[in-house]
């Protein structure tokens, strides 16, 4: 065949299999065109899923009569004019290709109002070629009617799932949207049934309630906000308390500027916050606003505009790491003057805060008490760990009355009872504590008396030789001495005794080429856990009411102390009013 030119409903046709996949495609370009339009009230109306119609009308600025046909040209746009524009793209839709290519594939009208106009003007779009612009009454702002989706590409018509199918993937697209702009109304009807009716959210308050309409009530009820800023970023939203974590990662949502997007980055991001405090196979849930300079990300990277780039990925990735790291350790207790401890927040305490006083500080033990059932349960409280004076108010997590079947430690609270599994929170506080000491600016290292010699492939030996200091840093004396052999001569003190050989050989598995120091300490927690596992308070072991108040006094300064380090939860609470409904107590 001979080289030719494509006619432009060709072009048109092409560019409409990159922007319009399916009815949610139409959806999510128009919506994105009114909220650069200004607009802060639209609505939405759908018959058949969007296939029979689509009508979106908003309060905008409007398009003035001269630019309707050019808004139905390829490649035309309000929205950047330079190369400088496109590098710090501010808005939502700037390709000029959305309008065009839907009008390839159906019967679009286009109806707009300019503000400073004193009437309206249609425009309809023929094979994605704009026909002559009409008068037409028309408040300020603009109408949208797509019909007929796909009636002259019946190809493309047979590859479209049930109404009911595509109406769900609409509904998410309107819902990402309607999260994405709080304080956009946004009015939903499908087949003349009113589904989705969101008022503007001008309040943080009012944006919680909007989140809880569309991520479900429950997602806000366990959920902890997150505020931080940073030069030139700024995070905020909410995130899911781990004990409420979701079997799938369906309830995810990261705003960027004020755009959805599915970024591999933050998303990892995200879970690396989480991953010693999920319960096996759970998924984080969240929503997210993250702001930054628009010429710190590109966000021409995907024609969907889905995927975005930014210049310092690991800077942004360990930004939104620590922001959500942070919200999780000071979640909680809200004991007054008890913030976290260890780790990132290790500099508000020093690194001499007592983590447990329940033994030697290497390894906590407890003596085992005489067997006769539960302890006293007499308020004689120690004097070491006795009610705070007068006026000071009792400490969030109680004192201790009892313990049952040497497994859970009763304990009375403010406001009614606490029930503590004594290994978990003991095992989640000795890992909090092993972690803030590798964290410290140098490892105390103890020398092996006999030098392990392992093992290995020549990639890990090499791969060994490479991080050799960030080893270092964490107390490890790591040396090739062959080409498939390392020597292990020295190790972190506080791992004495324990099977280090294995432990290494773990770490040695995730090395990689482009390995950090913060991803080698992520590789090494995840070590720590059985280590403080191990280490922690057994089923069955009788602790004295001191030990149980220190204990508790522990949980309250430890970050993360809800959960322990295989994601169950370390507590649970039972308010008076609750325990009142068990017994019927009012009625």
């Amino acid at each position: 065949m001979p080289i030719r030119q494509l006619p432009a409903h060709l072009v048109n046709q092409i560019a409409a299999g990159e922007v319009v996949e399916r009815p949610a495609s139409v959806v999510k370009e128009l919506l994105e065109n009114s909220l650069d339009a200004g607009a802060t009230r639209v609505e939405l109306e759908l018959q058949e899923a969007g296939i029979r119609l689509c009508r979106i009308r908003d309060n905008g600025i409007g398009i003035p009569r001269d630019e309707l046909p050019v808004a139905l040209a390829r490649h035309a746009t309000s929205k950047i004019q330079s190369l400088e524009d496109l590098e710090q793209v501010a808005t939502l839709g700037f390709r000029g290709e959305a309008l065009p290519s839907i009008a390839s594939v159906s019967r679009l009208t286009l109806t707009s109002r300019h503000r400073d106009a004193a009437s309206g003007f249609s425009v309809t779009g023929e094979e994605g070629m704009p026909g002559a612009v009409a008068p037409a009454a028309h408040p300020p702002g603009t109408t949208v009617e797509v019909r007929d989706l796909f009636f002259n590409t019946p190809a493309r018509r047979r590859f479209l799932r049930s109404e009911r199918t595509e109406f769900t993937h609409v509904r998410a697209t309107i819902e990402s949207i309607a999260l994405s702009r709080g304080s956009v109304a946004l009015r939903v009807a499908h087949n003349e049934r009113l589904v989705l009716d969101l008022p503007a959210a001008m309040s943080r308050a009012d944006l919680a309630a909007r989140i809880g309409k569309v991520c479900g009530e429950e997602f806000v009820r366990h959920s902890l906000y997150v505020e931080r800023d940073a030069p030139g970023l700024a995070l905020r939203g909410w995130i899911t308390r781990p004990t409420h974590a979701r079997t799938q990662p369906d309830l995810q949502h990261i705003f960027l500027n004020g755009r959805a997007i599915r970024d591999k980055l933050l998303a990892g991001a995200a879970r690396a916050a989480y991953r010693d405090v999920l319960y096996r196979d759970r998924w984080p849930a969240y929503v997210l606003y993250l702001d930054m300079d628009p010429a710190w990300v590109d966000v021409n990277a995907h024609p969907a505009k889905h995927e975005v780039r930014f210049r310092d990925p690991g800077n942004v990735r360990d930004f939104v790491r620590r922001a959500l790291e942070e919200a999780l350790a000071g979640q909680g207790d809200g004991a007054p003057g008890a913030g976290p401890v260890g780790g990132l927040e290790e500099s508000r305490h020093g690194p001499g805060t007592a983590y447990l006083a329940l033994g030697a500080p290497g390894r906590p033990e407890v003596a085992p008490l005489a067997p006769g059932g539960v302890r006293d349960a007499s308020p004689d409280y120690p004097a070491a760990e006795g009610r705070p004076e007068a006026g000071a108010g009792p400490p969030a997590l109680g004192f201790a009355i009892a313990q049952l079947h040497g497994i859970y430690i009763l304990a009375e609270t403010a406001d009614g009872l606490l029930v503590v599994d004594a290994h978990a929170a003991h095992e989640r506080i000795t890992y909090e504590r092993l972690k803030a000491s590798i964290r410290q600016a140098s490892v105390q290292s103890q020398a092996l008396l006999l030098p392990e010699a392992l093992p290995v492939t020549e990639a890990e030996a090499e791969r060994a030789v490479h991080h050799a200091g960030l080893l270092e840093r964490c107390g490890f004396d790591l040396r090739r001495t062959g080409p498939d052999r390392l020597t292990l001569r020295a190790i972190p003190a506080m791992l004495a005794g324990d099977d280090v050989v294995s432990l290494v050989r773990r770490l040695l598995a995730g090395l990689h080429d482009e390995l950090t120091f913060d991803e080698l300490l992520g590789l090494l927690d995840r070590c720590l856990a059985d280590v403080a596992c191990h280490a922690s308070i057994r089923a069955n072991r009788r602790l004295g009411m001191d030990e149980m108040n220190s204990l508790l006094r522990d949980m309250e300064r430890t970050p993360r102390s809800e959960q322990c380090n295989h994601g169950r939860p370390t507590r649970v609470a039972l308010s008076l009013p609750e325990l009142d409904r068990l017994f019927a107590r009012g009625r």
